[in-house]
């Protein structure tokens, strides 16, 4: 997990260690640690503005006489990484939810087809269930064959009730409809599916804004894959610019090797990673830490 930004990290940090803090030293150094940047899914303007944070940090920086360089260094890189990634865990949603005065917190989750949107969402169910909270799953993914049925297979094992309507149907529909019930019921939080919409589909991406107008939910998650490399990327910043959302699942975590998805998505659009899906099981969804996320990157602990 992580092992590509990992070892970019590890290789800068040894060449660092074994020579003169000078800018002539760090040139063709760094080069080459934006390029392994690039090579582990990190955006190339993102690569070269963390580049060059640790040039300026790295530039006169003095050692004290009985300090180990690769002490010293492995503080910056933590520290550096820990400012960078400052968005993570900013987003408490059980607080949200116990802070809201009325009945139910809705949350729309969106992302294309293939990020694992609707295992998240199940996820995210089991999670809310383990904590007391009262569901509704709303199927508003009704373009996609199959999309109903896999969350109806998911809220018979949890135990939730679903509201789903005929294939074809308008998602805005099925979001009121289960927005209605759950207040009927005091349910205490609400779960919209949508369709996994290409983000360039200006058909798709207006429907998308309808249902969030027309619900004006609580909270709005966009769910990336962190295997989908740039392309996540992208479509953060088209679905930030035609839609909006509050944070991010970042799913399929255990599988990624790399690792600069994370890094990419929460620098440049300053929104936080609030889950981390990383196994197949319904256990295997954590809220997300900035301090695992940078450990695993440092290679520090197991946790």
């Amino acid at each position: 997990m992580f092992e590509g930004l990992k070892k970019a990290f590890s290789n800068l940090k040894e060449a660092i260690s074994t020579k003169e803090i000078s800018e002539k030293d760090l040139e063709a150094t760094l080069w080459d640690f934006e390029l392994k940047l690039i090579e582990n899914n990190v955006t190339a303007d993102v690569a070269r503005k963390i580049s060059e944070e640790f040039r300026k940090e790295l530039l006169g920086k003095k050692i004290g006489r009985f300090d180990k360089i690769e002490d010293v260094i492995e503080d910056l890189f933590k520290n550096k990484l820990q400012e960078l990634l400052e968005n993570i865990g900013s987003y408490d949603l059980f607080r949200k939810i116990e802070e809201k005065k009325e009945k139910p917190f809705v949350i729309v989750f969106l992302g294309i087809n293939g990020t694992g949107k609707t295992t998240a969402i199940a996820k995210l169910a089991y999670l809310l269930k383990k904590k007391n909270y009262s569901l509704i799953i709303a199927c508003g993914d009704t373009f996609r064959a199959g999309a109903i049925e896999q969350l109806e297979l998911h809220s018979k094992k949890l135990g939730i009730e679903i509201v789903k309507h005929k294939y074809g149907a308008s998602p805005t529909a099925v979001a009121y409809d289960a927005v209605q019930l759950a207040t009927k019921k005091s349910i205490d939080v609400v779960l919209i599916d949508t369709a996994g919409r290409m983000q360039t589909d200006r058909d798709l991406l207006e429907e998308m804004k309808k249902l969030v107008r027309v619900i004006q939910p609580d909270a709005v998650f966009l769910v990336v894959d962190s295997l989908t490399g740039n392309d996540s990327y992208r479509q953060a910043e088209i679905f930030a610019k035609e839609v909006g959302y509050d944070g991010f699942i970042l799913t399929k975590v255990d599988a990624d090797d790399k690792g600069g998805v994370a890094l990419s998505i929460t620098y440049e659009t300053k929104k936080p990673i609030v889950f981390i899906s990383n196994g197949t099981e319904y256990e295997d969804f954590m809220i997300a830490k900035r301090e695992w996320i940078v450990n695993k990157i440092l290679g520090n602990g197991n946790n």
